[in-house]
């Protein structure tokens, strides 16, 4: 057994999409539009579906915002400098929630991001 994907509903797809491909670096990996069922997909990533696990943005026709709840916590992705990823990110237009430093009772160095959805990512620096 492996990870697959993980879903996430979104409120605006090129607002998404843009998001995880202009501001984090991921690609397109591909698309499915289902208007009978109304909605669309897009599979974003960092590699390939057969090699990683990916993103399945997913969004409803006429539905621009989601209550996200209390139970979901974050997307981790690994970098090599928390403070730069962070850096990159608010150049170009996205939102840190929690700048580049040490983990509460440890050393592992990580910051927070936002997608457009409120969604929260978690950069942890790799170790040298």
């Amino acid at each position: 057994m492996r990870l697959l994907h993980t879903m996430l509903r979104v409120g605006d797809m090129q607002r998404s999409v843009d998001f995880y491909t202009h501001v984090l670096g991921m690609k397109v990996l591909r698309t499915t539009d289902r208007p009978e069922q109304k909605y669309s997909l897009a599979f974003v990533g960092y590699d390939s579906e057969d090699r990683a696990s990916v993103l399945e943005l997913t969004y409803n026709y006429g539905v621009d915002r989601y209550d996200l709840g209390s139970a979901y916590g974050h997307i981790a992705i690994e970098v090599d400098d928390a403070a730069k990823s962070c850096e990159a990110v608010r150049a170009k237009g996205g939102r840190v929630t929690r700048e580049a430093g040490p983990v509460k009772g440890g050393t592992t160095v990580i910051a927070f991001v936002e997608d457009p959805d409120g969604y929260k990512i978690e950069f942890i620096q790799r170790k040298k």
